[in-house]
């Protein structure tokens, strides 16, 4: 993942980063620290990781809400979205 732009990641991709973020699926805290750094790099989000951690309140925080809100964020910044499936 590292090094790779948002619009490199099919939504599907994307999707099962955010749960392997979640789930903690990670073989060490250090790989799942890095994880969480470069969602904030590939989103570009302004609140980073938050958006998982410390949504806004009535925020749908599922994977599908938290890829909803940056997809949502991106086009009204006029920033890439995900590649094509």
């Amino acid at each position: 993942m590292a090094g790779k732009k948002f619009e490199n990641y099919t939504e599907s991709e994307f999707f099962n980063f955010i749960t392997k973020i979640i789930t903690v699926d990670y073989p060490s805290e250090s790989a799942h620290s890095e994880a969480i750094y470069e969602f904030a790099r590939i989103t570009e989000y302004p609140d980073g990781w938050d958006v998982i951690y410390h949504p806004a309140p009535g925020a749908d925080n599922s994977t599908q809400g938290i890829i909803n809100t940056i997809k949502e964020w991106r086009a009204a910044n006029g920033k890439p979205g995900f590649k094509p499936e």
